[in-house]
């Protein structure tokens, strides 16, 4: 497989589950830091766009949003080009872009230009490193995957964690111009993490082996029997597993990311100090850290990894429940709480997330799924927190905003649960049926054994005929012709005593045939 063939995941290849993978699993961690953490990092640098442009917070706002409707509305896009080109040369032109974007917003003059640059251009290189980073990830890792997912997404909280001090270090010395083209360079570290991806091939075959292999693609190719890959399978959403999955996934989208949004604004509203409300995304940032690579071990038992579709339904309601009871705390202590049990679900949830989609649809067709999957999630991601803060306007009440998010992640881990185990519980293959032959060698096979049987019993009828002539021979008669022979009593011990001896020895031990005596 070259640089730019198609990766349509080769069949036959075993995931290594090492080696090289380990590279594949470093460079997915940067590169999910850089696309969960960005769109919050860039946040630090609104106050000054404010004073820049002369424009409101609502206005700014819309700069993370666009970033993170490009990041998840791409995904079919993505999905094509991957298939298309496969994922190195995607993740690395990725890279340029994203990097590019932030260069030229650090000369925008006005809002519309940080809109484009920064939103649409910076957003579509981190969507085409996010989701081939994950495809990669999925081919080079089977057994350990659970454990490569929580690894991988661990690196959002961890980048957060660096680049929002990174950020506002930048903002106070070199301006929000000169943090955007610092960033702008940092992001070029894409193209590097989009080089470790490479390609699996399948291992090479010595002498005539490898000879026949070539002569036979060759064979192929000019035939044109070599089926093209898909660019965008949709047969994926034939599958009811997917569809499942993917309607109780937007419905989790809706609530999922609305408490971090409001969690520090609600601290602040309690009289709260900037700085100690802040300290909260901290404190949830570092439980998740931990959180993640955790829940991938539990995932990966034996006994655990066939049913984590319920793992990621608990995870869910654990989240959903956390929102719930966190909708009724009263004062600063009761928030640290919340952001610590939060910290875990959310970590728990993360973790879980694409694992469960590639146990779903399988290695071939997750690029089309993530694609379809993520398209979804867009649609979700921008009307759930513009919701939330419609009924915030409304109420004046951050207790129902809390309630309402907890209410859409348990109302979609109940759909998940509940569709799986009524619609998709797996029939395990029965030993009998599998270890059967086709009918129509059953059929043959009975032939045979008839036929064997007729002979068996053809010959046993000849070893009787053989005694009873052997028996009108040694009565003495000498006229057969004239007189008939007396008939011989052939008892059944003897009948059972030819195929019995003819089985032993191979030869039956008949007595000698004497010849009639001429009449004349």
């Amino acid at each position: 497989m070259g640089g730019v063939a198609p990766d349509s995941g080769p069949s036959g290849v075993k995931a290594p589950d090492g080696g090289w993978g380990w590279a594949v699993l470093f460079g997915c961690f940067v590169i999910t830091g850089f696309s969960y953490a960005f769109p919050k990092a860039v946040s630090v640098f609104f106050k000054e766009l404010i004073k820049e442009f002369h424009i409101g917070y609502s206005d700014t706002a819309w700069i993370s949003s666009i970033v993170l409707a490009m990041l998840y509305g791409t995904g079919p896009v993505c999905s094509i080009l991957v298939n298309r080109f496969g994922c190195r040369p995607v993740m690395m032109v990725g890279g340029i872009f994203a990097s590019l974007g932030m260069i030229m917003a650090s000369f925008a003059t006005t809002i519309y230009h940080i809109y484009l640059t920064t939103g649409v251009i910076t957003g579509m290189g981190l969507a085409m490193n996010f989701q081939p980073s994950l495809i990669m990830l999925n081919r080079y890792f089977n057994e350990k995957r659970p454990l490569a997912n929580g690894l991988a997404a661990a690196g959002s909280p961890v980048a957060l964690c660096c680049l929002s001090p990174l950020g506002q270090m930048l903002s106070y010395q070199y301006g929000w111009r000169g943090g955007f083209l610092i960033l702008g360079g940092l992001l070029l570290n894409c193209c590097v993490c989009g080089a470790l991806m490479r390609p699996l091939t399948a291992p090479k075959r010595k002498g005539a082996d490898q000879e026949k292999c070539v002569e036979e693609e060759k064979k192929e190719e000019k035939k044109g029997s070599t089926p093209k890959a898909k660019l965008l399978d949709f047969s994926v959403c034939r599958d009811r597993g997917f569809v499942i999955y993917t309607l109780a996934a937007a419905i989790m989208v809706l609530g999922l990311f609305v408490p971090p949004v409001f969690v520090v604004s609600r601290a602040k509203s309690m009289g709260t100090p900037d700085t100690k409300a802040a300290l909260l995304l901290t404190i949830l940032g570092f439980i998740d850290i931990f959180a993640r690579p955790t829940c991938g071990v539990i995932a990966g038992l034996k006994w655990v990894r066939p049913r984590c579709v319920y793992l990621f339904s608990f995870a869910m309601i654990f989240n959903g429940t956390t929102d719930l009871l966190g909708s009724f705390a009263q004062d600063y202590d009761q928030l640290v709480i919340f952001c610590i049990f939060f910290g875990i679900s959310y970590g728990m949830v993360g973790a879980l997330q694409f694992e469960v989609l590639m146990t779903i649809v399988g290695t071939e067709r997750f690029s089309s799924a993530i694609g379809l999957v993520l398209l979804v999630e867009a649609i979700a991601v921008l009307v759930g927190p513009p919701g939330a803060g419609r009924l915030l306007d409304y109420t004046h009440n951050y207790q129902y905003v809390f309630m309402l998010a907890g209410c859409e992640v348990v109302l979609s881990a109940i759909v998940l649960a509940t569709c799986n185990f009524l619609f998709m519980r797996k029939k395990e293959p029965a030993l009998p049926p599998a270890q059967e032959r086709p009918p129509e060698e059953m059929e043959e096979l009975n032939k045979a054994l008839k036929e064997e049987h007729g002979e068996a019993t053809g010959s046993g009828s000849a070893s009787s005929s053989a005694n009873s002539a052997s028996t009108t021979g040694s009565s003495g008669s000498t006229s057969p012709a004239a007189s008939p022979a007396p008939v011989a009593t052939t008892t059944k011990a003897e009948v059972e005593a030819g195929p019995k001896e003819e089985e032993k020895g191979g030869v039956v031990s008949a007595a000698p045939q004497v010849e009639p005596e001429s009449a004349l």
